[in-house]
């Protein structure tokens, strides 16, 4: 495997396990009786960072597909 298609996994894999921490965050929050505002946008404001980064990582691993598919396109 390449090293740009093992970062574009290791992205995805990185911002997914991220986002699913910050959305028990918010959910635990909400059965808190969401006390804590400040704590709660901040949760939310990973979670969207969570998801460009998500976004960015599955655009390299797109990337990686295209080429090696002009390539074998190419070879045949």
């Amino acid at each position: 495997m390449s090293l740009p298609l093992i970062t574009g996994i290791s992205g995805i894999n990185q911002g997914m396990d991220n986002f699913k921490q910050h959305a028990y965050e918010i959910a635990s929050s909400a059965t808190k009786g969401g006390e804590d505002t400040a704590d709660l946008a901040k949760s939310m404001m990973d979670l969207n960072t969570d998801q460009r980064q998500i976004e960015a990582s599955v655009k390299v691993v797109q990337a990686i597909d295209e080429a090696l598919g002009t390539i074998l396109d190419t070879n045949a």
